[in-house]
């Protein structure tokens, strides 16, 4: 395949050597220096774009992506509020968009667990819930789109659980606590405790690789196809 890299930073530079290890070429890298050459002749020969930009600048690249005709992964976290106006657009044009809080094939497994965990917790009001997740001192949403969704899937499985929030030590609200420090790639660890005992699962990501390897299999997975897809949909046809 011929792949657009939209956001050339340390995910973008990974998801380069992951291309270049499946034997794809990438035949645009686009930073905040050079966003003049998505308007070039380059883009019309790409297959498909893969963007890893930030929150602010997601939903323009993401739009202007789709009214190319342009599949579109997205692994941009942070912009929550506007990602369904980017279905709505992919929807109303006909067109291709992936977007993932994480790509990585075993976090995308780990989401899996969890659900199955909340479901049979649902009826065991005697734990209370808590996530903590972990990423560098550089990341800037909090809590990160990963801890997002393991708390969504958690609020949609246990019927006591009424929502999240940073640090809340109110009952029925599931607490989210974050680190940023040092040059963590992804910690996050959800924890049941009860006064008897402690029941916890986790997920550390050793490398940006697994996130950049996953982001290439969905690239490879949209590649002439039509419609809003999920990395479960990945994980189910090409794993």
């Amino acid at each position: 395949m011929n792949i657009a890299i939209i956001g050339y930073g340390k995910m973008g530079q990974e998801v380069e050597k992951i291309c270049l290890k499946r034997k794809h070429t990438v035949l645009l890298k686009i930073n905040s220096k050079n966003k003049h050459l998505l308007e070039s002749d380059a883009l019309k020969k790409c297959d498909v774009a893969i963007e890893f930009s930030d929150a602010k600048n997601a939903l323009k690249n993401i739009l202007f992506l789709i009214k190319k005709g342009m599949p579109t992964i997205s692994g941009t976290t942070g912009w929550d509020d506007e990602i369904n106006i980017a279905k709505k657009k992919c929807i109303d044009l006909k067109g291709s968009f992936l977007h993932a809080p994480n790509f990585s094939i075993g976090m995308n497994i780990f989401f899996e667990l969890n659900t199955f965990l909340a479901k049979k917790m649902n009826i065991q009001n005697q734990y209370k819930t808590s996530i903590s997740e972990a990423h560098h001192k550089n990341k800037k949403d909090k809590p990160s789109g990963t801890a997002i969704k393991l708390a969504n899937d958690i609020n949609t499985e246990i019927d006591q659980i009424k929502d999240w929030e940073l640090d809340s030590n109110q009952n029925n609200i599931l607490p989210i606590y974050c680190t940023r420090e040092g040059d963590i790639k992804g910690l996050h660890k959800v924890t049941y405790q009860s006064d008897l005992d402690i029941i916890s699962i986790q997920h550390e990501a050793k490398s940006r690789e697994g996130f950049a390897t996953g982001a290439i299999i969905a690239a490879e997975f949209i590649k002439n196809k039509k419609g809003i897809f999920t990395m479960k949909d990945v994980i189910n046809e090409k794993l």
